[in-house]
This record gives C-alpha cells, structure tokens and sequence, in this order.
C-alpha cells in the first residue's frame, strides 16, 4: 500500500468530518440500503433486491459480494467471512456460477459492466464498491434485463448500485473490528445541496485482516470513492470514480473428502517457512493476490419530450496486479556450462525461451546438483511424497535449496460507450413502449509471468527484485459491441413483450516475443430472442408473468492464452431460459412463486496434454478447445417477505433445483472429460432455505438468518458428496442517540457469522473446495455528525 497515499485519504475524510453539520441516528439509518422486498414487480421476469435486514446480517467488513446470499436461487461462498480472498470466491445463480474456472453470470455496476469476473485480469464487484456505499443489489436470475450488458451473462446479471449522495451534509465515520485482526476505519462525507442543484460525497476506507486458519496471511485493502449527482430540468447527470488497492493472501482447496473429515480446519498451506522447497511451495504467503482497480463513469439521464428518454454513458476501467505461487524449484533456462547457474547466481534475464532442465538444489558455486540415486526418501506434504529430488537429505552435505517466486502480471484497460433510449406512444389507444440501446467496448489485456530467485530458501521468501526469467508477454486487444432492441404493448390488463439482441466481439492475442503466432477469435453471436408477459390478475397486486430469454457469453481472450491450442470450430456458449411465475404485493406482505427452466449449450471445454499431481507451475500450452455439451435446469423458488408488526419482520426463501450434465454427444470425449450425461453439476447445491427474523426499535434492533444448503458433488462422476449444512447469522444493534443527546448519530452493531461453528465445504470447483468460514464476529461503531 502506498503510505502517503492512505495519510492523504485519511486527512481528506478527517477535515471533511471537521467542517461537517450533525445529523441523527435516524438520518444515518436511512442512509442504509432501503426495505424493498417486491421481487421485480412489472418485469417480464424474476429480479431480488437486497434488503436493510440483509445488509446489517453482514459484518461492514465483509465484501459486497456477500450481500446477495439470502436471495431465491444464490448461493454465495468466499474463503473468510471478510471476503478477503477472490481465489475461492464463489457465486451461483440457478445453476451458473462465477467461480475460479467459471465465468456465467453477468455484473455490472451501475450498469455499467465490470469487465469480466474471471480471476486473471477480472474485477468482481467488490473491487468497485465499498460496502458503506451500497445502494442496492438487484439480481436479475435467468431471463434478466435485454439492456444488461455483459459479455457472461448466461445464468442472468447482478447489478450493484452505489447510493446517490444526501440532500443534507453530512459526515460520518465507522470503525470495526472483528475475529482474526480484522479492523476496519471508514469515512465518508456528503456535501448536500450545493451550486443549486448539485450534490457530492467522498468516501475512504482501510481494512485489514489475518486468515482465520494459521492467521498469517497478511490481508488489506484500501478503497477510495466519490459521487457526484447534478438534477436539471430535463434531467440528471450523474459520475462515479472509486480506486481500490488490495493485497490478499490465498486460501487453498482441499482434494478429497477424507481430508476434509479428518481435518475440518485445515488448507494444508503453512504459516511457517521450513527452508524445505517442497514444503514451503505451500507457504501461505507466497500465495497471493495483488490488484488496482480504477473505474470511472458519467452516466446522463434526459426526457427530451415527454414520451422520449434519453440516457447515455461513458466509462474507462484500469485494471493491473499480479498472482503469486512459490515453486519449489529454479527453471533451467540458459546453457551456463560449468560456469554456475545464471539462474541462481543471478545478473541476467532470460526472455521467452523453454526450460532445458530443473533445478532442485545448487552447491555454493551455484552448481546444479544431482541426488544420489541410492536414496529413496522423500518428503511428503499435501500433494503426496516428493520423491528423492526434492529430499534435502538426498543431497551431499552443504547442499543449497532453489526455489523461485513466480509472478503472473495482469494488466487490463478499457473504455466504453453505452446508449439507451425509450419511447412511449400508442398503437390503436393501445400504450406501447419501445426500448433500444446500444453498447460499445473498447478493451486491451496484458499479461506476462517472471520468475525470480527466492534469494536464500532456507530463510523466507523473499526474492530478487530482478526475475531470473520473462517466461511470455502477450497482449490482447478485443471489442465488443451490442445492440438491443425491444416492445412493450399494454392491452388492458395484459402486457406484452419482444424484443431481440446481438452481439459482436473481436479477440486477438499478440505475442510480444513473438515467439507464437498471433490469433484472433471472432465471437458474433446469432440475433438473440426474448418474450415475455405480464397479466394484473382481477386480485389486487397480484400478476402473473412468464418470460423468454436466448443468452450469450463470448469466447473469452483465455482461449488464446495457449498458443499452441487448437481454435478451429469454436462456437460461442450459449444458453435459453424460460420462466413463469406468479407475485403478490400488499401494504405488508409479497410473495413471489417462480418456475424456471435453463438450457446451457455449446461449453467451451479445453482438454490439457499434461496432469500432475499438485500445482502445474510450467502449464503446458498445447491442447485442444472445443464445445461439449452443456447443462440442463430447472427449478423452482419460492419468497416471502412478511411484516408481521411494525417492529418485527419475516423473511423466507426456497429454492429446488435440479441441474444436470447434458454430454457432448462423443462418449469418447465424455470420458477424457470425465463427464457422465445425467449426473449432477458440480457444486451445484439441489435445496437452498432460508428463514430470517429481524426487529427494529427506537433504540434497539436485531436479526437472526438460517441459511440451508443442499448436498452437492464435488467431482464430475458425483463420486463425492459435499454434504448439507446450515449456516446461521445474527446481528444485534443499538441507536446510542436515544439514550444522551450528546451520542446522537451514534450507534454500535454487532455481527456473529456462522453463529454454531458449522463446519462445512464452500466453494466447489470440479475436483476440489475450499472450507467455510468458522464463527467470526466482528463490531462496528459509527458516529454522524
């Protein structure tokens, strides 16, 4: 973190805090994510927002990502409670999943999209938005929005709106701390009205936080923010710019079920260095996640008549960062003779190129050795025994340990244009409403990977500034572009709508070594079909709706990263979705029945030469894409939401869903792929439930959830089962002001995450998952002025 920086921040928010006017307790209470439960209320399809209840079952330190668990048909898993680590970050939505190796569910902020939400060169939604600055969080399962843009939106887009700023000045600041050094300090300050029409806040926040297994990693974040909205006559103009800065050290999967019954709290990565290679490759510190995200936009919203709007948006996104892996060995890369190896004494760079050896151990001349081929021991961790080449033992005595530090750099920028227009007229007195847009992406990612020597492996991990090898450097320039256009015609009680959209993207890798030739993939999709209904029922706030969408996700610039892989007949994924359901509002009560069926098709798989036990650092770049089959689901979600006072609230949710492996229709591929048409996805749970309670009081306010997950497989031949769990949440607050004048704007909130200490699987990814959190607690204490 740049220190000057965060002091900078900091005095900002300090004399911003200084200058400010004061405000109640109920001012900052409504400052929070407002009570808005109606799901999707005149839509063609399903939509969930989040309510206040659900934010406040959060701990502020938690990531945004978090907020949307307790929605009909999600799933969300991270590796801690605070959110601090992307590797093991999950999201499901009916079946589609965003997860390490997945990318199907769209994101956008403010509309505005995220860019991707893979882990080499994505942006999840957190990195763009701070938790004190949420709005809302609309989920659009399935069907979705026909303007939602996205390149990934298969199983439906979620959509992260930060909140417009206050009419009234007003500054507040949040400390929190919690389980495992979490702390975390936020400032934020609102202008209210200024120049007549204009309104502004800033925000800065800083957390921090150790892993809740060996309580080593060395996590922080910090994020900067500011919105700025400016009301006209005709309309409004809003902008946004948030920069994060965050350092993560890595949660690790777990490999089979008998690892996870014997040790329920354990990654398997250490928080101790050993000077042993093959054990320190597991050192939790080496194993990191290193990001800066810079997004800005300008949004404006105008009625140019009174049947026409008008809304257009620029936006520009940097991304850059890096991975980090500790290999328990130098690669080979340069011929030295018998003059020592470059590798390990270092003064050179080697730039492209393959490896012509391994280098285990070196002896202090910086000779590779050999191991005495009459010893058989070796050294045994998580990935199994490591054979003699990694045994110190089977070295000569003074023999020295290599090791490297191996750094994938991520960089991404891009800039946008988006257009969106409606028009209100009539057909024959009938109302009618047509919608169109258009959007436009302008994107290059780079990527290259450098290893350097761990400067004394016997020690720690630090490493030589200067890398020993630029393994590749590539660059690839892609846009994309989108057009939707759509009718609405309202016949008394009965809403119909169609509409169409298509999409253009253009992918390229260039090989900055030139050491491959350069590619490029063209990913227009077909002209994409939705319909839907909506049906006002003759009982008040009741109104039926079905809907049908074909989706689209792009080939992806991933499928270029090896160069040597076979890119002919490639097909964009593809997916269709229908919906029909049944909602119900009243002045305290809604409640929404949904069915759904979705059919996932053409899924890009990519059939790799090499396997190894453990990490594969030197991934191979040969191999093969192509589509195999797909997933076929449906289901059925059920919402309530119920004041049952005014004081007290119930929320409940079900969801049943069955998702299945259709197969590629080559049973020979179906095998080396290890799938089985029929079998269930994987880490795909059959049953979610939830229940939540939550009260409110002048002076005190609580909430307990239960959340129930359904049993769901881990590999492929649904071999392993991750059983179900429940996890339950609390929190617990009280508004200082009501007790002393002098405390007015004050409150404390306590939360407690996984209330009974449930131990479970999280995240699933095929072959693998991560441990869930244990309890962790945290508190937070906001002052308004």
């Amino acid at each position: 973190m740049n220190t000057k920086k965060t002091y900078l921040a900091a005095a900002i928010s300090v004399a911003t805090v200084m200058s400010a006017s004061p405000v109640t307790a109920e001012d900052l209470s409504n400052a929070q994510i407002e009570e808005v439960m109606v799901q999707g209320s005149g839509s063609t399809f399903n939509s969930s927002e989040v309510s206040e209840a659900m934010r406040k079952q959060q701990s502020s330190i938690t990531s945004v990502n978090a907020l949307i668990d307790n929605l009909p048909g999600v799933s969300v898993n991270e590796g801690d409670t605070y959110g601090f680590d992307d590797w093991s970050t999950n999201v499901s939505i009916r079946g589609f999943t965003n997860s390490l190796d997945e990318q199907q569910i769209g994101t956008t902020i403010d509309g505005i999209p995220n860019g991707g939400s893979n882990y080499g060169g994505g942006s999840k939604a957190n990195r763009f938005v701070d938790p004190g600055n949420i709005g809302s969080v609309e989920v659009s399962q399935g069907t979705s929005d026909i303007a939602s843009r996205s390149h990934e939106a298969l199983g439906g887009t979620i959509d992260y709106r930060t909140d417009d700023p206050l009419d009234t000045q007003r500054s507040r600041i949040e400390l929190s701390a919690g389980e495992f050094d979490a702390q975390r300090v936020y400032f934020r300050y609102d202008t209210g009205i200024f120049a007549g029409n204009s309104k502004a806040w800033i925000s800065y926040s800083n957390q921090e936080a150790t892993d809740w297994i060996t309580e080593t990693a060395e996590n922080e974040r910090e994020h900067i923010a500011a919105k700025l909205v400016t009301n006209l006559e005709a309309g409004t103009i809003k902008a946004y710019i948030s920069y994060d800065d965050i350092h993560e050290d890595n949660y690790q999967r777990i490999y089979s079920d008998a690892q996870f019954e014997e040790y329920p709290e354990n990654d398997f990565l250490t928080g101790n260095w050993s000077g042993i290679p093959y054990i320190d490759q597991l050192y939790r510190r080496g194993w990191s996640t290193l990001r800066e995200n810079l997004l800005a936009y300008t949004q404006l919203d105008f009625d140019l008549t009174d049947s026409f709007n008008l809304q257009a948006g620029l936006y520009y996104h940097s991304n850059e960062g890096r991975g980090d892996w500790v290999p328990p060995y130098l690669v080979d890369i340069i011929d030295d003779g018998d003059q020592g190896e470059s590798e390990f004494l270092g003064g050179s760079t080697a730039y492209g190129g393959s490896q012509s050896g391994i280098i285990y151990f070196v002896d202090a001349n910086g000779n590779a050795l050999t191991y005495d081929e009459t010893c058989t021991a070796s050294v045994t961790n998580i990935y199994g025994d490591s054979g003699p080449a990694y045994n110190p033992d089977c070295y000569a005595e003074g023999a020295i340990p290599a090791m490297s530090y191996r750094h994938t750099h991520y960089e991404k920028e891009r800039s946008g244009l988006t257009l969106d227009f409606t028009y209100a007229t009539t057909i024959a007195g009938l109302d009618n409403e047509i919608r169109g847009g258009l959007w436009y992406e302008d994107s290059t990612r780079d990527e290259h990977r450098d290893w350097h020597k761990i400067t004394d492996a016997t020690q720690g991990a630090s490493f030589n500034s200067t890398p020993y090898w630029v393994q590749y450097d590539r660059s690839y320039p892609s846009t994309s572009t989108k057009w939707y256009l759509q009718n609405s015609l309202t016949i008394d009680t009965l809403t119909l709508t169609l509409g169409a959209k298509q999409f253009f993207v253009d992918v390229e890798r260039e090989d900055l070594f030139q050491e491959s030739s350069d590619a490029s993939v063209d990913s227009d999709s077909d002209i994409l079909l939705s319909a839907g209904l909506i049906w006002e029922t003759p009982l008040e706030g009741a109104e039926l709706f079905a809907g049908y969408a074909e989706n689209f996700k792009a080939i992806g610039d991933s499928v270029l990263e090896r160069p040597d892989s076979d890119l002919d007949n490639i097909e964009p994924e593809t997916s269709e979705t229908t919906e029909l359901g049944l909602r119900y509002t009243a002045d305290n009560f809604s409640a929404t029945a949904t069915y759904f069926q979705n059919d996932f098709e053409n899924r890009i798989i990519f059939l790799d030469n090499n396997t190894a036990a453990g990490n594969n650092y030197l991934i191979g770049t040969n191999g093969t894409y192509f589509n195999a089959g797909g997933i076929e689901s449906d289901g059925l979600e059920l919402f309530l939401d119920y004041d049952l006072s005014e004081t007290l609230n119930l929320y409940t949710s079900y969801t049943l869903l069955d998702t299945t492996y259709i197969g590629s229709g080559n049973s020979a591929v179906d095998e080396t792929q290890g799938i089985t048409p029929g079998n269930d996805v994987v880490g795909i749970a059959d049953q979610l439930y939830v229940v939540g309670l939550d009260w409110n009081s002048e002076i005190f306010y609580g909430g307990i959830s239960s959340k129930f997950t359904g049993d769901r497989f881990v590999d492929l031949n649904n071999s392993w089962i991750a059983d179900s769990y429940v996890v339950v949440d609390a929190y617990l607050g009280m508004n200082l002001g009501e007790f002393s004048p002098a405390l007015r704007g004050a409150n404390l909130n306590l939360v407690i995450n996984n209330l009974l200490d449930e131990d479970y699987l999280g995240t699933v990814v095929s072959g693998g998952a991560w441990i869930g959190a244990p309890r962790t607690a945290s508190l937070s204490a906001t002052i308004g002025f």
